[in-house]
């Protein structure tokens, strides 16, 4: 079943000519700088510190590493963070 609505999806995406992350349930990830990060259809969040920022994802995590860094806004699948972002790695 499952499959079958992955199927369904990306062909609506193509037929459509949709961007992936409407219709396939991916991450956004949207970089300002190296000092704001905006992630879009992100799962939970697994570790937050000042160093380090876990989310998990539909098919995997993403890791956001930094100093400084802060939550300025969580809804229940967007997220802000601010600080001094070095790095952005996606993990399966």
């Amino acid at each position: 079943m499952a499959r079958w609505t992955r199927r369904l999806r990306r062909w609506a995406v193509q037929a459509l000519d949709l961007p992936d992350d409407a219709l396939l349930d991916v991450p956004r990830v949207t970089m300002i700088g190296s000092f704001h990060v905006y992630i879009e259809n992100h799962r939970g969040i697994l570790r937050f510190d000042e160093q380090e920022v876990r989310l998990l994802l539909t098919s995997g995590q993403l890791v956001i590493r930094g100093k400084n860094l802060v939550l300025r806004a969580i809804f229940p699948e967007e997220l802000f963070v601010e600080g001094q972002i070095d790095s952005i790695t996606f993990l399966n």
